[in-house]
Protein backbone atom coordinates (compact mmCIF):
# COMPACT_ATOMS: atom_id res chain seq x y z
CA UNK A 1 0.00 0.00 0.00
CA UNK A 2 2.97 2.35 0.53
CA UNK A 3 3.44 2.38 -3.25
CA UNK A 4 -0.12 3.64 -3.71
CA UNK A 5 0.01 7.24 -4.99
CA UNK A 6 -1.38 10.05 -2.86
CA UNK A 7 -4.98 11.06 -3.50
CA UNK A 8 -6.01 14.63 -2.79
CA UNK A 9 -9.18 16.36 -1.70
CA UNK A 10 -10.95 19.08 -3.65
CA UNK A 11 -11.05 22.77 -2.78
CA UNK A 12 -13.69 23.77 -0.24
CA UNK A 13 -17.13 24.87 -1.42
CA UNK A 14 -17.92 27.79 0.87
CA UNK A 15 -18.84 31.44 1.02
CA UNK A 16 -19.26 33.93 3.86
CA UNK A 17 -22.90 32.91 4.42
CA UNK A 18 -22.20 29.22 5.18
CA UNK A 19 -23.89 28.20 8.43
CA UNK A 20 -23.28 24.44 8.27
CA UNK A 21 -20.06 22.93 6.97
CA UNK A 22 -20.30 19.27 5.96
CA UNK A 23 -16.95 17.54 6.16
CA UNK A 24 -16.23 14.22 4.51
CA UNK A 25 -13.02 12.24 4.76
CA UNK A 26 -11.51 12.03 1.25
CA UNK A 27 -13.24 11.71 -2.15
CA UNK A 28 -13.72 8.17 -3.40
CA UNK A 29 -12.47 6.80 -6.70
CA UNK A 30 -15.51 7.83 -8.79
CA UNK A 31 -15.50 11.30 -7.28
CA UNK A 32 -11.79 11.68 -8.01
CA UNK A 33 -12.30 10.51 -11.62
CA UNK A 34 -15.15 12.97 -12.16
CA UNK A 35 -13.67 15.72 -9.99
CA UNK A 36 -17.00 16.04 -8.17
CA UNK A 37 -17.98 15.66 -4.56
CA UNK A 38 -20.08 12.55 -3.91
CA UNK A 39 -20.17 11.45 -7.55
CA UNK A 40 -20.73 7.72 -6.99
CA UNK A 41 -24.32 6.99 -8.04
CA UNK A 42 -25.05 4.93 -4.92
CA UNK A 43 -23.77 7.57 -2.48
CA UNK A 44 -26.77 9.14 -0.78
CA UNK A 45 -25.20 12.53 0.01
CA UNK A 46 -27.19 14.59 -2.52
CA UNK A 47 -30.45 12.86 -1.61
CA UNK A 48 -29.86 13.29 2.14
CA UNK A 49 -28.72 16.89 1.91
CA UNK A 50 -31.54 17.73 -0.49
CA UNK A 51 -34.05 16.40 2.05
CA UNK A 52 -32.45 18.55 4.77
CA UNK A 53 -32.56 21.78 2.74
CA UNK A 54 -35.84 21.03 0.94
CA UNK A 55 -34.45 20.93 -2.61
CA UNK A 56 -34.13 18.20 -5.24
CA UNK A 57 -30.35 18.21 -5.57
CA UNK A 58 -30.13 14.76 -7.15
CA UNK A 59 -31.50 15.84 -10.53
CA UNK A 60 -29.46 19.04 -10.85
CA UNK A 61 -26.21 19.29 -12.82
CA UNK A 62 -23.18 19.23 -10.53
CA UNK A 63 -22.41 22.97 -10.59
CA UNK A 64 -26.07 23.74 -9.87
CA UNK A 65 -25.92 21.34 -6.88
CA UNK A 66 -23.00 23.26 -5.43
CA UNK A 67 -24.76 26.58 -6.03
CA UNK A 68 -27.93 25.27 -4.37
CA UNK A 69 -25.97 24.13 -1.32
CA UNK A 70 -24.48 27.58 -0.90
CA UNK A 71 -27.90 29.20 -1.40
CA UNK A 72 -29.07 27.07 1.54
CA UNK A 73 -25.98 28.05 3.60
CA UNK A 74 -24.30 24.65 3.40
CA UNK A 75 -20.60 24.28 2.63
CA UNK A 76 -18.49 21.23 1.77
CA UNK A 77 -14.96 20.07 2.30
CA UNK A 78 -12.93 17.12 3.53
CA UNK A 79 -10.86 16.65 6.67
CA UNK A 80 -8.02 15.01 4.74
CA UNK A 81 -5.86 17.01 2.32
CA UNK A 82 -4.13 13.95 0.90
CA UNK A 83 -3.60 10.30 1.74
CA UNK A 84 -2.72 6.96 0.29
CA UNK A 85 -5.75 4.72 -0.20
CA UNK A 86 -6.50 1.64 -2.25
CA UNK A 87 -10.11 1.85 -3.42
CA UNK A 88 -12.65 4.14 -1.78
CA UNK A 89 -13.13 2.78 1.73
CA UNK A 90 -12.10 5.00 4.63
CA UNK A 91 -10.64 1.97 6.37
CA UNK A 92 -7.93 1.88 3.68
CA UNK A 93 -6.73 5.47 4.29
CA UNK A 94 -3.03 5.63 5.18
CA UNK A 95 -0.39 8.34 5.57
CA UNK A 96 -2.93 11.13 5.67
CA UNK A 97 -2.29 14.82 6.11
CA UNK A 98 -5.06 17.19 7.19
CA UNK A 99 -6.77 20.05 5.44
CA UNK A 100 -6.48 23.47 7.12
CA UNK A 101 -9.84 23.22 8.88
CA UNK A 102 -9.03 25.74 11.61
CA UNK A 103 -8.15 28.37 9.00
CA UNK A 104 -11.28 27.67 6.96
CA UNK A 105 -13.57 27.80 10.00
CA UNK A 106 -11.99 31.08 11.12
CA UNK A 107 -12.97 32.62 7.78
CA UNK A 108 -16.66 31.64 7.97
CA UNK A 109 -18.33 34.33 10.11
CA UNK A 110 -21.86 32.84 10.00
CA UNK A 111 -20.80 29.23 10.72
CA UNK A 112 -22.95 27.60 13.42
CA UNK A 113 -22.27 23.87 13.02
CA UNK A 114 -19.90 21.35 11.52
CA UNK A 115 -21.43 18.10 10.34
CA UNK A 116 -19.11 15.13 9.90
CA UNK A 117 -20.14 12.71 7.16
CA UNK A 118 -19.09 9.41 8.71
CA UNK A 119 -16.96 8.20 11.60
CA UNK A 120 -13.58 8.74 9.94
CA UNK A 121 -14.40 12.36 9.21
CA UNK A 122 -15.62 12.89 12.79
CA UNK A 123 -12.56 11.29 14.37
CA UNK A 124 -10.03 13.22 12.29
CA UNK A 125 -12.00 16.48 12.18
CA UNK A 126 -12.72 16.67 15.91
CA UNK A 127 -9.04 16.06 16.65
CA UNK A 128 -8.07 18.93 14.32
CA UNK A 129 -10.71 21.38 15.51
CA UNK A 130 -10.82 20.56 19.20
CA UNK A 131 -13.84 21.18 21.37
CA UNK A 132 -13.33 24.89 21.96
CA UNK A 133 -14.69 26.20 18.67
CA UNK A 134 -18.04 27.33 20.06
CA UNK A 135 -19.67 25.45 17.17
CA UNK A 136 -22.05 22.52 17.27
CA UNK A 137 -20.46 19.28 16.06
CA UNK A 138 -22.86 16.83 14.42
CA UNK A 139 -21.71 13.25 13.82
CA UNK A 140 -23.66 11.91 10.84
CA UNK A 141 -23.92 8.36 9.58
CA UNK A 142 -21.94 8.04 6.37
CA UNK A 143 -23.79 8.80 3.15
CA UNK A 144 -21.81 6.01 1.49
CA UNK A 145 -23.73 2.95 0.33
CA UNK A 146 -20.99 0.92 2.01
CA UNK A 147 -22.58 2.04 5.29
CA UNK A 148 -25.70 -0.05 4.96
CA UNK A 149 -28.23 1.63 7.24
CA UNK A 150 -31.62 2.32 5.64
CA UNK A 151 -32.03 5.74 4.05
CA UNK A 152 -34.77 6.83 6.48
CA UNK A 153 -32.58 5.96 9.47
CA UNK A 154 -29.72 8.03 8.02
CA UNK A 155 -32.05 10.91 7.18
CA UNK A 156 -33.39 11.05 10.75
CA UNK A 157 -29.85 11.86 11.91
CA UNK A 158 -28.98 14.15 8.97
CA UNK A 159 -31.99 16.32 9.87
CA UNK A 160 -29.97 17.46 12.93
CA UNK A 161 -28.39 20.02 10.58
CA UNK A 162 -31.69 21.74 9.81
CA UNK A 163 -31.95 23.96 12.94
CA UNK A 164 -28.59 25.55 12.10
CA UNK A 165 -29.59 26.61 8.60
Amino acid sequence: MASEPFKSSFPPVTDAQVRVLVLGSLPGEVSLERQQYYAHPTNQFWRLTGAVVGADLVHLPYEARLKALLEHHVGLWDVIRQARRTGSLDGNIRDHSPNALVDLVAGLPDLKAIAFNGATSATIGCKQLGAETGLAFIALPSSSAAYTRPFDAKLAEWLAMKPFL
